[in-house]
């Protein structure tokens, strides 16, 4: 795809940048509004285009929704855009994630934001599912992709492994191949991708010596290049790679840190990888949190950059456009599921889902942008604070 010259690299970092600043929610959360800003608002992107990225950031290890926003700068402005959006979309969480651990080492506790997220969470929940609507209209262009969907949701939700779900989705529409003619046909074919997840894995940074070592800012780093290299799935995934490598292998955080490391990770905006910023502000300070911010981030780019290629040359091809139009079914299953569970924990009582309701009827009766809503939803929840 050539990047269009209307997109100017400031107007990729204003809308990335007020992303990473709202994004409250996670990776779906996360998807939900890059959707509704890219493809519903500025037509950057074809839906069939997006659900690609989206196929693709599932397939490889790191933050699916900082890949996603990746994918998109690039697509935009090339290797300009994709540093700008990547850095844009990480860099107002890491902020807040610093200073939160600087006050974190002054009271020795976490702020609290239960009353904040009670407003915004009903908000996200809407979001998430109208862009869901919008997405599954594109993806579930047969009886066979929908089929499919059905099956991946029901594996999911049964706890079967996320990569095998993907690939094996992708495989089933592989073996297909060519009968949705009629579908998007666009995604990432599991086995393309396979010798670039093989090579993450193999990225493993520089290994330290087991047991408590002293701190040093290089071992900080790799450790975590570590982590973001060969990392998939869920903020609970996070916490045990962080509890093998830094509680017990090098023996520089304590359990009760790390918990609040991935606490801080997950009640602030943007992606749940910036509790390595807080990880890194907590050992080493400043430095150490830029250091973390960059070890943990960068074979996200790296990834992207290798496979951004990959994902325009086989849209070319029939058969891969089946396996591709698998994954994407599945990587939607992925994201119904997990808004299920954060419905669960979001709707909690009559206000949370009056909130969820009336954010769902301002969406689908007008173009407000969804910040707005967010910002409605943190006041109700200020409100109740007090």
């Amino acid at each position: 795809m050539t990047p269009a010259p209307r997109t100017s690299l400031g107007e990729l970092a204003a809308v990335f940048g007020r992303l990473g600043t709202i994004s409250f929610g996670g990776p779906v959360v996360h998807v939900a509004m890059m959707e509704d800003e890219v493809v519903a608002r500025r037509q950057w992107l074809t839906r069939e285009e997006f659900l690609d990225y989206v196929g693709a950031t599932n397939l490889i290890p790191g933050p699916n929704s900082t890949e996603l926003a990746i994918h998109i700068g690039y697509s935009r402005r090339g290797w300009p855009g994709l540093v700008v959006a990547g850095v844009s979309f990480i860099l107002p969480a890491a902020v807040i994630v610093a200073a939160i651990g600087w006050l974190y080492l002054r009271v020795g506790t976490v702020p609290a934001a239960a009353g904040l997220l009670y407003g915004i969470k009903p908000v996200v929940i809407a979001i998430v599912l109208q862009a869901l609507w919008r997405l599954a209209r594109t993806a579930l262009a047969s009886w066979q992709l929908g089929l499919l969907g059905a099956v991946a949701v029901l594996a999911f939700a049964g706890g079967v492994h996320e990569l095998l779900v993907l690939g094996g989705s992708g495989f089933v529409m592989g073996v297909w191949r060519g009968r949705p003619r009629d579908g998007p046909g666009r995604a990432v074919g599991s086995w393309g991708w396979m010798p670039v997840v093989a090579g993450g894995m193999l990225s493993t940074g520089a290994p330290v010596v087991a047991g408590t070592v002293p701190f040093s800012l290089a071992v900080l780093g790799a450790t975590f290049v570590k982590i973001g290299a060969v990392l998939f799935g869920s903020g609970y995934v996070l916490l045990a790679f962080l509890r093998q490598d830094f509680v017990e292998r090098l023996g520089w955080l304590t359990e009760g840190q790390l918990l609040d490391a991935v606490a801080v990770g997950q009640m602030t905006p943007g992606p749940i990888f910036t509790a390595a910023t807080f990880v890194g502000y907590l050992l080493g300070g400043g430095w150490g949190a830029v250091v973390a911010t960059v070890g943990i981030f960068l074979p996200a780019f790296v990834f992207v950059a290798l496979t951004g290629v990959i994902v325009r040359r086989i849209r070319h091809s029939p058969a891969a456009r089946a396996v591709i139009a698998g994954v994407n079914v599945a990587s939607l299953a992925l994201m119904a599921v997990v808004t299920w569970q954060l419905a669960r924990s979001a709707l909690v009582d009559p206000p949370t889902i009056v909130v969820a309701l009336a954010s769902a009827a301002v969406l689908l009766r007008s173009k407000l942008n969804s910040a707005w809503l967010v910002l409605a939803g943190a006041m109700v929840g200020v409100a109740r604070m007090w």
